[in-house]
Order: structure tokens, then sequence, then C-alpha cells
């Protein structure tokens, strides 16, 4: 018999989202890292939280897999401690946090963005982009959200395309920098260049001068939409959760000016949250176009499909696409220049 469960679960998915936002807020998982267990006593004398809210909070982080019981207390579970503890490698908290303060009001006003077709947390008539704001502590939680995202990205593209064969990588839009630390650590032939905004090269030179990589990773300033060539003598060119941003106008000319900065033999790598053919899911890729809707004027998630046509039309030859697991993408097109 049909049920109205999962229209229930899809009305109430802001339940769990605000409930993880509310515990990073209050840098819940933070305090019981180590394995600390906390009862929920505890809890109240260290959050100042009143009985009620504090055993609430509790039961809901648990039941979300992000706490588990030990005897009369609650520690982390594995996914908490590797991710939600703030100064972890891989703190997924930027992400939630930006989510949180940047998106989720905006989000109220989806049916003003579907019917006026524009973006609805940033102004086109006064910013130049959705990545400049007057805020630098908004600009600075995107960039760190961006880099927990990527990095675990980063790995899973690593294990789904050999990169073996490369020698110098230019990470196109390359942002902190995650992927070539990343893929530079895991192929130790690889050099790359990050190539972004210059307000953004500072942020790449300190985490991979934190990642203990600047005699591999170099850092050059320009604008992948208006400049006229990109730096060339890279054999591979990574796109990495870039064109999602742009209309197939924009986006087929920053794949000719990748065309034209190759060699013969040199490869391109679109990493993406990749849309079915049909267009039918997956729900990550097409929820993530909504995303769009919301914080880009022309953006939206493209198909597999899409993609090696543009491609293919940009002079590229042997086009395919390799899937994978990831929190930023789920696969990646890749085609050569003959």
């Amino acid at each position: 018999m049909i049920t109205p469960t999962p229209l229930m679960e899809i009305t109430t998915g802001y339940w769990a989202f605000k409930t993880l936002a509310a515990a990073v807020e209050l840098d819940l998982f933070g305090r019981l890292s180590g394995g600390r267990v906390v009862t929920q006593q505890e809890v109240q004398q260290e959050l100042d939280l009143p009985e009620r809210p504090a055993d609430l909070l509790l039961a809901a982080c648990a039941s979300l897999g992000l706490l588990e019981r030990s005897g009369t207390g609650y520690r982390n579970t594995e996914l908490a401690e590797q991710f939600l503890v703030p100064g972890r490698p891989h703190y997924f908290g930027g992400q939630v946090r930006y989510c949180d303060e940047r998106t989720y009001l905006p989000y109220h006003r989806l049916g003003e963005a579907l019917r006026a077709d524009r973006p609805l947390t940033w102004d086109p008539q006064t910013q130049e982009s959705l990545f400049t704001t007057a805020d630098p502590g908004m600009l600075a939680m995107f960039w760190e959200a961006m880099y927990s995202t990527s990095s675990f990205t980063a790995r899973s593209l690593g294990e789904a395309y050999d990169f073996g064969a490369h020698r110098r990588l230019l990470d196109v839009g390359g942002g902190a920098g995650a992927f070539p630390v990343e893929l530079c650590r895991r192929y130790p032939q690889l050099r790359a260049t990050v190539f972004d905004l210059p307000h953004v090269r500072a942020k790449a030179e300190e985490k991979i001068t934190a990642a203990g990589l600047a005699d591999r990773i170099g850092t050059a300033s320009g604008n992948f939409l208006t400049d006229p060539a990109l730096p060339t003598g890279h054999d591979v060119i990574l796109l990495s959760m870039i064109l999602h941003d742009w209309n197939e106008t924009q986006n087929r000319a920053i794949l000719a000016r990748c065309h034209a900065a190759l060699p013969p033999g040199g490869a391109i790598v679109v990493c993406e949250l990749l849309l079915d053919d049909d267009r039918t899911g997956p729900r990550s890729a097409a929820l993530m176009g909504m995303t769009m809707l919301v914080e880009t004027e022309g953006g939206r998630n493209y198909s597999g499909a899409e993609y090696a046509d543009w491609l293919v039309d940009a002079g590229f030859t042997d086009v395919r696409v390799v899937a994978f697991d990831a929190p930023g993408a789920n696969g990646a097109v890749i085609a050569r220049r003959p």
C-alpha cells in the first residue's frame, strides 16, 4: 500500500539539518573529541542548556548517527569524530555553517527564484559574482567549506582516474587548492598550478604551505571567464566543481580555452555532480541544480552527455565518464586533445 511516508521524509528534511547545524554551532562534537564520554547533566552544564533541550539534542544527534551511547553517557561516533571536530584535517563544520548561514534562509524564497530566475544570496546589480562579498567572514567560511568537501572528492577522483601518466596539472578555478594537494600526495611525480582570482590565491598558498607541498604546487592569478588564455605548460587540466556555476555559452568558452592551453595528447578532467542523461536524478545532482538557481545567474547541473558534446565540439576526443562516490561530485568526464 502506498503511503505518504516518503513525502513526510522530504517535508521534514530540515529537522535533521538544523539539528546538525545547532550542534556544530554549540561545538558539541568538539567537546566530545578524543573519545570523551559526557552525561546529559554535563552537557547541560557545559553548554548552558536546560534539561529538556539537552536531552532532546543528545537523542536527536544519536538518532542521526552522530553520537552513540556509552554507559550512562554519550560519545562521538567515528563520523562525528573524523569530520565534526574543529581542527581535524577534513573538518566538515565549515560546510554545515556555510549552508546554515548563507543558503538556508534564501531557500525559503525558492518560489521567488523560480519565477524570477535570479540568485537570492547575492545581488548581480551590485556584486561582480557570488564569489565576492562584503563580509570577509562569510567569504572565509565559503572557502573552508569548499576545501573540506573538495578534499574527499579529490581522493575519490584520484582513485577513479589514474593521474600517473601526467606530470603537470593545471587546476582551473582551483580555490584553496584541495584537489592539487590530495592528488600530489597520491601521485609523487605530479606537480600542479592553482589558477584562480588574486584574492583566492593567498588562501591557496596558505593551504599548500600547510600541507608541505609548496615545492610542488604553485599558484597563478587570473579569471577563467575573462582572460583570453589560460596558463600553458601543463599536460592535464582539471575543472573541479566549476562548470555547474555557469551557463552553456560560458562553459563552452572555458572548454575552448582549456583546449588551446593543452599540448597534443593532453587531457582534461571535468569533475562534477553529474545528472543522469535522462535528467531524472541522481537526487544529489538534481537538488544541487536547485542550489544553483538560488546562488548563480546561469548555473545548473549538467549530464555527462552534455559535457561530452561540448568537449567534442571544442576539439577533444576519446571522451569517457568515470563514476565514483564523493561529497562534492559523483563522476568525471575525461577527454584528450588529439
